[in-house]
């Protein structure tokens, strides 16, 4: 057992995995002793956070334009704006997934800022 699962009970994994649920426990780990010091959950706690951002940017981009749109283009942007939510689902799932399993699963460039902020 590590140095955190001993002080707090929630694994190195379990608290990365974590990170994802919303940016609200990857501030708190990113703050938080002991997890503010361990690089895997500060790295998935960064990734969280940059995710959750460039999700509402997509979002709010997407409504933008389907909102604007005339009838036909607003209900084909309406359908490509719920694919793209599907596939931000998909992706957080695999970071979830890979966070539980230990393993750093950097997405493009959002995951090297990540990397970047974790090891300051």
């Amino acid at each position: 057992m590590s140095d955190t699962t001993q002080a707090t009970g929630l694994s190195e994994n379990a608290a990365g995995a974590i990170a994802y649920i919303t940016f609200i426990p990857a501030i708190v780990f990113l703050v938080m002793p002991p997890y503010n010091t361990n690089p895997n959950v500060r790295f998935h706690s960064w990734q969280s956070i940059f995710f959750s951002i460039a999700a509402f940017v997509i979002s709010v981009g997407l409504t933008m334009v389907t909102m604007i749109g005339s009838f036909f283009v607003g209900a084909f942007m309406g359908i490509i704006h719920l694919l793209v939510m599907l596939a931000l689902f998909l992706i957080w799932i695999v970071c979830v997934v890979q966070a539980v399993n230990g393993k750093r699963f950097k997405l493009p460039l959002i995951g090297a800022l990540a990397e970047q902020q974790a090891n300051k």
